[in-house]
């Protein structure tokens, strides 16, 4: 294989990679896994404006400030720059004919316009091939591919997907009420939604050539890896989330190989168990209600290692040596930042003499 970053932004990327399959495959080595950057003294980023660039600027601009970025950053631990080519949370269901929103009051941050005024009149749900920014975000990913090889992966994009596409296309209120009303509909609509995933996964790896230059996604590897999730599971019954959910997300893992699972906030807890028993489930990235950090969350990161699964945990430095105490080492992978990077290899070899 290729080198996926190049050796002026990760020279020791061989022994990431190494890291990171050890940490999928449930082993450590001498520490557990460590994401840690540092800023390069006296560098100026060039700006980029988030979804609404990507939406509408010049994409290879785009990509050669990300490029040029990547350069400000000293990536140590097991930490790779990457490109991430998102045009926005709800950007599938958009693909498949519902309209961006935007508002100046809401920053960078974008949703999609519901459509689906009867689910009998707009299945099947399928990607538009001729949607511009499905053809926009394909362009995105074979000129990555071209600029990127050997510098730096690229992301997947926001894979809301599975009920996710439902709640976008049909709105929130609604959906929750079909799920009742109509469930048989809902069972049709959530097929369209599964056979979406397996189509924009493989058509977006092969134009991003992924297995040339590997998967960059929350984590690296050779045969795949992406963050999955189901914002809308907050709304939803534990009833629900089996029969419609989890073999969506059981499917949609097998597919990406190596799963985060974006798990968003305390009201979608009342799944514990049943995401537990999803054996393609990796590592659980969850998100505390504002105000809160992993800090504070470490009876339920326990828990979830309890399980057999790993726990992400983003914190300070002080923060993730405390948790170090608290959680298993093979089933973790940490995400700080240090203000020098001369700090990064003493960080190391404290858990190095810890574990």
């Amino acid at each position: 294989m290729n080198n996926p970053v190049a050796p002026t932004f990760k020279p020791d990327m061989d022994d990431t990679i190494r890291r990171w399959e050890a940490y999928w495959q449930g082993e450590i080595l001498d520490r557990p896994l460590i994401c840690v950057t540092a800023p390069v003294e006296g560098f100026e980023a060039r700006p980029i404006d988030g979804y609404r660039e990507r939406v509408f600027g010049d994409i290879d601009e785009i990509i050669d400030k990300e490029l040029y970025n990547a350069s400000g950053t000293v990536w140590g631990g097991e930490s790779f720059p990457g490109l991430w080519p998102s045009f926005g949370p709800d950007e599938i269901t958009v693909f498949c004919g519902a309209e961006f929103r935007w508002h100046e009051a809401s920053g960078d941050t974008n949703w999609a316009q519901p459509f689906v005024e009867d689910w009998a009149k707009s299945l099947p749900l399928r990607i538009q091939e001729d949607h511009p920014l499905w053809l926009r975000m394909q362009e995105f990913y074979r000129r990555a591919a071209q600029k990127l090889a050997g510098k730096m992966p690229i992301g997947s994009v926001d894979l809301h997907t599975n009920m996710d596409i439902l709640m976008s296309a049909r709105g929130s209120e609604k959906l929750c009420v079909d799920l009742i009303d109509r469930p048989e509909m809902i069972d049709r609509a959530m097929a369209d939604a599964r056979a979406i995933f397996p189509v924009l996964w493989q058509r977006l790896a092969q134009l991003g050539r992924m297995d040339e230059t590997g998967y960059g996604c929350c984590g690296f590897s050779w045969e795949g890896c992406a963050q999955v999730c189901c914002d809308f599971s907050a709304m939803i019954s534990p009833a629900m989330f089996r029969r419609w959910v989890m073999p969506a997300l059981e499917e949609e893992a097998s597919i990406v190989k190596h799963a985060f699972y974006h798990w968003d906030g305390p009201r979608a807890l009342v799944h514990a168990n049943n995401l537990f028993s999803l054996k393609g489930l990796h590592t659980f990235g969850f998100v505390p209600d504002p105000g809160y950090k992993h800090s504070d969350c470490l009876p339920l990161l326990k828990r979830i290692q309890a399980a057999g699964k790993a726990v992400q945990f983003i914190g300070t430095v002080d923060e993730i040596k405390m948790a170090h105490k608290e959680l298993k080492p093979d089933k973790v992978a940490y995400w700080t930042t240090v203000e020098k990077p001369s700090q990064i290899e003493p960080l190391l070899e404290w858990f190095r003499k810890n574990t």
